[in-house]
């Protein structure tokens, strides 16, 4: 039977039964109001289910199978318009004006969530440049989209969170990657989100809401825009296992309820207060983390006793802005005392009746001290530890539950049973617990996804001390695919950075590129020994706010310090960009084999934009001479070369091994904006093959081309899924070069050579000396273009 194109003239919405809330049956009304001649179908959830039986019962094992009710709302709605077509809403969403005429002569119509929502966490972390809302959705019956989105849903349904399985970010993905897209009609956020999310509102401040323009109206009651880290998530049902002793003798175990000590609190039992301790010094940007945890527990009688010993008054200065009057911070003198002795001026402060450690550098989820206390209050213990935490070492891309013991960090304990820590500056608060397990009624809890032990290479202990949990960790979760799973999963309820997932994406993607492009790549000699001597080569200038992400970067890579040297060459540079060289100079020269650290003022100062083309022949020319005198100065008995920019904000860690294991003389990643993300170095390109007959000559400006992007060339983003590819010219963004090349005369022409200059000529260069170029289009460094433009502050940073 032949499909009808129009939409029909059918509204349906869902509840999980009749009474839907007082709340929105006046927005529910207003859909009947405006479209009288419409039918209307309220579907409550045995309907919803009786329906996919009678017409859709391949469906009902992960229909049934999914582990929250939002999911199935959000999944019917793509079955109910595939088989009757017409308007779905959600209950929250008010009609303003009659649709009709935004629906007339279209098959499938959507609309587009507030710009403001793509910056949001979640959001950010996914790179998406639009969210297309699930909450208005108007369709014919049987457009082959639908098709599309059931298949998807099966691909997608063991995914971690609603967001991603069925919901908004779901459905962006799947109008992304549709058949007959041009049948698709998506509307900007003015015809039927108009209102920002409270949430969004909150962070980014009220937004300006054009209701002039509008149809409709989402009020965003259930929005996932809520559903974010920084807000508390309280989970129902929760049993966790726990054992109690009392003077290291067994008293009980069995299954603590975190409910039922909720409803005793919710009836007026007393709820104490915990001081949490941080003690912390110069480390503002994991303090900071931390605090955003503890400002998402959901415990309610909490304050936080921040003790710093540092100079850098960044936090003191975040917490005054904070303005939260649970948190108070104490300056101490930078006097270099035992981290064992600060411990106990932060116990001294503390006013509450128990005490919490709360580490500058750890993950809390927003229930630990909710699920400690309720284990101290129900059991009537002294203290609790967790029997397991979480490990994540980020560096190596790997998270773990760790082997059960007494984990000290995890310690909640009463105040007046703390024995004092001794004057040690690590290791101070083992011996603390150990007397607290000796001598105190206590309880430990089986929940290890409360607390997240980090390492991040500052750590108080070494790695070595980290390597030693993973190795006899109860679960390890190493692999690219089910890391990033798991950390994505973690990242709903944790603070964890965008770019940290980024950097695990795209070491997921850059592992799978590697598997195929090891099968497809010629026969080439490989490196000279299994782990040859690279040296990577940076120029610097005005980079004081890049370098400790660069330095951090450098050290995340996996491949053995022995074997890379290091060669900086800073120039020109007006902030403290040499001083802060000089002071990490004897840390890289402990770490690296060799390091090389060059001072040349080449006397380039633009007073403009870097991507002027009038600056263009003498902004290159001068990074070019920049990048042969440190090669010059810097290159000794290294097999390769590994030209990395400062600015560079993400590479997986095994960044080195993918590049030599292409087996090509030189070879470039995909230096990205963005994980899957547009091209950011348009100077890696491979060109389109009539590029011969094309007029070059309009494009060239002071001897070199500079033509418009896409005239011509081809970018890598164009480019992926298609392994080790030969590209025409390369960026310096990150490039591997054969050392012998450069010995051979192989440099970065500072001239037009063949209308070519810099990274762009040294590929032409290569090219009549016989050595081809290559890329990689899936293995990704990321450029984020949010990032600043080391070009306004200098010009020797990417090219």
């Amino acid at each position: 039977m032949r499909m009808p194109k129009r939409i029909p003239a059918l509204i349906h919405q869902t509840w999980k039964d009749t009474d839907v809330p007082l709340k929105w049956r006046e927005w529910a009304d207003s859909w009947r109001l405006r479209h009288p001649d419409w039918g209307y179908r309220l579907w409550t959830d045995a309907d919803n289910r009786a329906f996919l039986q009678e017409h859709y019962p391949w469906f009902l094992p992960v229909y049934d199978g999914y582990p929250e009710a939002i999911m199935r709302a959000d999944a019917i709605r793509y079955f109910l318009l595939d088989h009757f077509g017409g308007l779905y809403v959600d209950l929250d969403f008010e009609c303003l004006s009659p649709v009709d005429g935004i629906l007339d002569g279209h098959e499938l119509v959507l609309g587009c969530e507030p710009e403001v929502h793509t910056r949001l966490l979640l959001a950010r972390q996914r790179g998406f440049g639009r969210i297309v809302g699930n909450a208005f959705i108007a369709s014919r019956p049987g457009h082959p989209f639908w098709a599309h989105v059931h298949r998807q849903l099966v691909g997608a349904h063991k995914l971690p969170g609603p967001l991603d399985v069925t919901g908004p970010f779901f459905l962006t993905r799947a109008i992304d990657s549709a058949p007959e897209p041009a049948s698709i009609t998506v509307l900007g956020p003015e015809v039927l989100y108009p209102e920002v999310s409270p949430y969004a509102t909150e962070l980014f401040g009220p937004q300006k809401a054009d209701y002039e323009r509008a149809y409709a109206v989402h009020h965003w009651s259930g929005s996932w825009a809520r559903d974010i880290p920084g807000t508390p998530r309280i989970s129902a049902g929760k049993r966790f296992p726990f054992w109690a002793s009392q003077e290291l003798q067994p008293l009980a175990d069995g299954l603590l309820s975190l409910d039922a000590q909720r409803r005793r609190w919710a009836f007026g039992a007393p709820a104490p207060m915990v001081s949490c301790l941080m003690v912390t010094k110069d480390r503002s940007s994991t303090a900071r983390r931390a605090i955003r945890c503890f400002r998402t527990q959901t415990y309610s009688n909490l304050e936080l006793v921040v003790v710093e010993d540092g100079t850098d008054d960044t936090l003191e200065q975040h917490i005054r802005e904070l303005g939260d009057s649970r948190i108070r911070h104490h300056r101490l003198p930078a006097e270099g005392r035992p981290l064992g002795e600060l411990r106990n001026e932060a116990v001294d402060r503390a006013t509450g009746p128990y005490v919490c450690q709360w580490d500058d550098d750890d993950l809390y989820d927003p229930e630990r001290v909710e699920t400690q206390m309720a284990a101290i209050l129900a059991l009537g213990a002294e203290a609790c530890f967790l029997a397991r935490e979480r490990l994540w070492w980020p560096a190596r891309h790997k998270l773990a539950i760790s082997c059960a013991r007494v984990w000290e960090g995890s310690m909640v304990c009463a105040k007046e049973r703390l024995p004092r820590y001794p004057a040690q500056r690590r290791g101070e608060d083992t011996p603390v617990a150990e007397e607290v397990v000796r001598t105190c009624r206590v309880v430990s809890v089986d929940a290890p996804e409360l607390y997240t032990y980090v390492c991040h290479g500052r750590n108080t202990f070494n790695e070595s001390h980290f390597a030693e949990h993973f190795e006899v960790a109860t679960q390890i979760w190493a692999d690219p695919g089910t890391y990033v799973e798991r950390l994505l999963a973690m990242a709903t309820r944790l603070p964890i950075e965008p770019e940290e997932i980024a950097q695990a994406e795209t070491d997921r993607a850059a592992r799978a590129s590697a598997r195929r492009a090891q099968t497809a790549v010629e026969s080439a000699p490989g490196p000279a020994s299994e782990r040859p001597l690279v040296l990577v080569l940076t120029p610097l200038k005005d980079a004081a706010a890049f370098l400790p992400g660069y330095l951090e970067n450098l050290r995340a890579l996996d491949y053995p310090r022995e074997a890379i040297s290091l060669g900086l060459l800073e120039g020109d540079s007006k902030d403290t960009t040499p001083e802060l060289l000089q002071q990490v100079l004897p840390g890289l020269e402990a770490e690296y084999r060799r390091v090389i650290l060059v001072h040349r003022d080449f006397g380039l100062q633009l007073a403009g934009p870097r991507w002027e083309p009038s600056v263009q022949r003498r902004r290159r020319s001068v990074l070019a001479k920049v990048r042969n005198h440190l090669l010059s100065r810097a290159l000794a008995d290294e097999e390769w070369v590994l030209w990395l920019d400062v600015d560079v904000t993400g590479y997986p860690a095994d960044l080195v091994q993918h590049l030599l294991g292409a087996r090509k003389d030189i070879v470039v990643p995909h230096c990205a904006t963005t994980t899957g993300g547009p091209t950011y170095d348009l100077n890696t390109f491979v060109l389109h093959p009539r590029a011969g007959t094309l007029n070059w000559s309009q494009w060239r400006r002071d001897g070199i081309l500079q033509p418009p992007r896409g005239f011509g060339r081809t970018y890598l983003d164009e480019l992926r899924g298609q392994g080790l590819l030969r590209v025409d010219s390369v960026g310096g963004t990150a490039l591997l070069v054969r050392a012998d090349l450069h010995r051979d005369g192989l440099n970065f022409p500072s001239f037009p050579y063949r209308h070519l200059i810099e990274t762009e000529g040294l590929a032409a260069m290569a090219r009549d000396m016989g050595t081809a170029c290559w890329a990689l289009p899936d293995l990704e460094v990321l450029h984020p273009h949010h990032v600043p433009d080391p070009a306004d502050i200098g010009a020797m940073s990417p090219s």
